[in-house]
């Protein structure tokens, strides 16, 4: 009997053909709108993880002054090399810290030149920050301590002064400093927050200090923690080693920032899925609609078949027969629009990927969850209409015209 209503339903679609089409494009529409909102959403959140993870493993970052809003800090004295020095002697379970002073400058190589980042650390910079070496070498701990005039370059930075040229032991000015390009460094891409990771130059923080910035200023302490190590036990320990350095009374907020790389990545991603669950239940909005457009045509169906269904009755069809032929037909409907639009879905999310630069990832659940749910609205939206033409009494049906 299943089978027998699903050839009538097939047979009647093909009757109607752009009728069909046109009733199916809310489904469609709404099922391929879900699914490429959904993808694309847990692209970006998976995007977001890994450039989160890309800034340094179980990093946390100490900064200078309390955070007042979106990049802005209130004024506060900058730290000194021997914060750094205590934090890792007085900290346990910690792997590296790094202490960090960075500006802006140009750097000049023969007849190029290019505005971009300057950071000055020690060794323990480059494992802190998840820094990998791309060739050459990166300083060593006795360059760092006597500051050497050596500098290691992003990818970004060596592509615009030496464009397809090897950077290595050549020299390049930042300001007053005359350095060698003794490394390069493996691409990073982009941050979650859209700066460029790989446009950046590394010197020595001693030779930063005493030939570009002129002062002993850190702005910044990166602390790498040991796997299997509590973080949140160890921020709590940074801002008491901090507040002891900084001289805090019991009373006094604190002049410091301490920031938890995964707690960021956790709201990032929180923030991610929210947006996307907003803008999918939007799209959900068209599968409604696609419903009610499946309802009004199963409708309009069972007035013109009206004589077709009075024959069936008289001639000992069961008023279940009618009624599952007419729901065949609207889950067919739904069904059939819910399979477009998920190829049309995929495709879309696949292209899409590619344009906005975020990773395509392919969630069978998702998939699985609207298909369900477009052939439940033919169940939900066709069942009225079904059950109309069920309950037509036969010599009426008879009689129309």
């Amino acid at each position: 009997m299943l089978g027998n209503a699903f050839v009538l339903a097939l047979r009647e679609l093909r009757r109607n053909v752009m009728r069909s089409i046109l009733t199916m494009l809310g489904i469609i529409i709404g099922v391929s709108a879900v699914i490429t909102l959904v993808t694309l959403g847990g692209g970006a959140t998976q995007q977001v993880t890994e450039q989160i993870a890309s800034l340094g493993s179980n990093l946390l970052m100490v900064t200078v002054g309390k955070r007042m809003g979106p990049g802005q800090t209130s004024g506060a004295a900058a730290f000194k090399v021997a914060d750094a020095e205590a934090i890792m002697r007085e900290i346990p379970g910690l792997a590296a810290v790094a202490p960090v002073a960075m500006g802006s400058t140009t750097a000049i190589y023969a007849n190029e030149n290019w505005s971009t980042n300057v950071t000055g650390s020690t060794e323990a910079f480059f494992p802190v920050s998840n820094q990998q070496l791309g060739l050459g070498r990166l300083f060593s701990s006795s360059e760092a301590r006597v500051g050497s005039a050596v500098c290691v370059l992003g990818q970004t930075v060596a592509t615009k002064l030496f464009g397809a040229q090897n950077p290595l032991n050549n020299r390049i000015r930042l300001r007053k400093l005359s350095c060698v390009v003794i490394g390069l460094l493996k691409s990073k891409g982009q941050s979650s927050m859209g700066s460029d990771q790989d446009d950046l130059i590394v010197v020595p923080l001693r030779t930063y200090q005493r030939r570009i910035a002129g002062n002993q200023e850190v702005n910044m302490i990166k602390v790498s923690v040991n796997d299997g190590v509590d973080t949140e036990l160890v921020k709590s320990d940074l801002e008491r080693v901090m507040r002891s350095r900084r001289h805090l009374a019991a009373n006094e907020d604190n002049n410091f920032t301490v920031l938890d790389m995964k707690e960021i990545a956790a709201m990032l991603s929180t923030t991610t899925r929210t947006m996307t669950s907003l803008l999918s239940a939007v799209g959900a909005v068209s599968l409604l609609v696609g419903g009610i457009g499946i309802m009004n045509i199963m409708l309009v169906s069972v007035t013109e078949r009206t004589r077709e269904i009075g024959i069936r009755l008289a001639i000992g069809a069961l008023e279940r027969e009618v009624l599952l032929q007419f729901l065949v037909e609207a889950v067919v409907l739904s069904s059939l629009g819910g399979l477009i639009g998920i190829a049309l879905a995929l495709v879309g999310s696949v292209a899409l990927s590619g344009l906005l630069e975020v990773p395509f990832v392919f969630q069978a659940d998702i998939v699985l969850v609207a298909f369900l749910f477009s052939a439940s609205v033919g169940v939900v939206f066709g069942y009225f209409p079904a059950r109309k033409a069920a309950q037509l009494d036969p010599i009426d049906a008879l009689r129309h015209e």
